[in-house]
């Protein structure tokens, strides 16, 4: 299999951001190894990290805005890479707090690696090692990516998500100030598990639908589609258990329109071959035209209001990660997150008369001491 081919798992930074400071403070005889542009507690990011991340928001972006002018696309890459440090820097400070925490996620990194392996059609783990290095990346480095999202995860699980409150009364009070919100057209939510047909040969056409007919038939028998779709689907949803979102009459081709609008909520349709593979979609609810009763939109109101939450309480448990942390970050970067008076400092060149002073001198770095 093309490394092109490859349904990798994204390389997701938690919202962070990154230290800068020259790199003499840790050359040793005189030898610069790397450049480093920030440092949080006993870690550093270096250039190279950095470039790192720029090339993959730059993809990110681009695939993400397909179908985009040149000028598009650039301007929504300059908006989020005004961010990219605080990402990195972020992401750091999560990764060191899991450590204070004694997290461990190794188990639940070797269970995602193998359903990676899965999903790419790989029958080892070694072939998946060689693809991965045949896409331009250490394998080390994806295991390190991999390994640092469950951890960040988990951080956000414990000490932001796991605090959220969303009542009855908050949701019930949202409905009624926004009634009109929910006056809709017929509308399906849908899931599906693809698999894909593009330059396949006919055999090769024949063994996926072999495949696709298989899935189904474990989804018939009582198999959670949604970890199917995880473990199997080739779709750019496979992460998301193959959610494809809401969709009214008139937004899906004809053909899958026919086949979704008569359906009931949690029936799957028949396998359906496309012109790039084959499909399979699952009813996860649907709404009938009009006014929507409170239980049916009552899971969709919390999810918004828990989104609400989430984006300033995220941001006030890192700027707390930060006062607590040593961050330090080069002259020419910005941590678009530091909290000012605190954390944050910015190296100053180091003069002659003192710069031999300070090579002797040993950093001593506060750890993450909790929330």
């Amino acid at each position: 299999m093309k490394s092109k081919n490859l349904h990798f798992l994204p390389f997701a930074v938690a919202c962070g951001a990154v230290l800068l400071f020259s790199a003499q403070a840790f050359a040793q005889k005189g030898t610069v190894v790397e450049s480093i542009v920030a440092r949080v507690n006993n870690s550093v990011i270096t250039l190279s990290d950095y470039q790192k991340a720029e090339q993959e928001l730059r993809q990110e972006v681009t695939q993400d805005c397909q179908g985009c002018t040149p000028d598009k696309i650039a301007t929504e890459f300059n908006d989020q890479q005004k961010d990219l440090l605080r990402s990195l820097i972020d992401t750091q400070l999560l990764v060191d707090r899991a450590k204070d925490m004694d997290i461990n996620v190794e188990t639940d990194l070797v269970k995602r690696l193998d359903d990676v392996r899965k999903q790419n059609n790989l029958p080892t783990m070694e072939e998946l090692e060689k693809a991965v290095e045949q896409s331009g990346m250490a394998w080390e480095d994806y295991k390190t990516q991999i390994r640092n999202k469950l951890l960040t995860d988990e951080v956000i699980r414990r000490e932001v998500a796991g605090h959220m409150d969303i009542p009855p009364e908050e949701v019930k009070q949202f409905y009624e100030a926004h009634k009109q919100e929910f006056d809709l057209p017929e509308q399906v939510v849908l899931a599906e598990i693809f698999l894909s047909t593009e330059g396949r040969t006919p055999e090769e056409v024949a063994s996926v639908q072999r495949k696709a007919d298989d899935l189904r038939n474990r989804v018939v028998k009582g198999e959670d589609f949604s970890l199917l779709a995880q473990r199997y689907s080739e779709g750019s949803t496979a992460k998301d258990g193959g959610n494809l979102g809401t969709f009214q009459r008139g937004q899906l081709s004809k053909q899958l329109e026919d086949a979704v609008f008569d359906m009931g909520k949690g029936q799957i349709t028949d396998v359906i071959q496309t012109k790039t593979g084959f499909e399979i979609l699952k009813v996860v609810d649907r709404y009938a035209a009009g006014q929507q009763p409170l239980e049916k939109v009552h899971t969709q109101i919390e999810n918004k209001l828990y989104m609400q939450k989430m984006e300033p309480a995220m941001r006030d448990y890192l700027a707390q990660l930060r006062e607590e942390s040593y961050v330090m970050v080069r002259p020419g970067y910005t941590d678009s997150a530091a909290v000012p008076g605190t954390g944050a400092v910015q190296e100053v060149s180091p003069t002659p008369d003192t710069s031999a002073k300070k090579k002797k001198k040993k950093l001593s770095l506060p750890k993450v001491n909790g929330s």
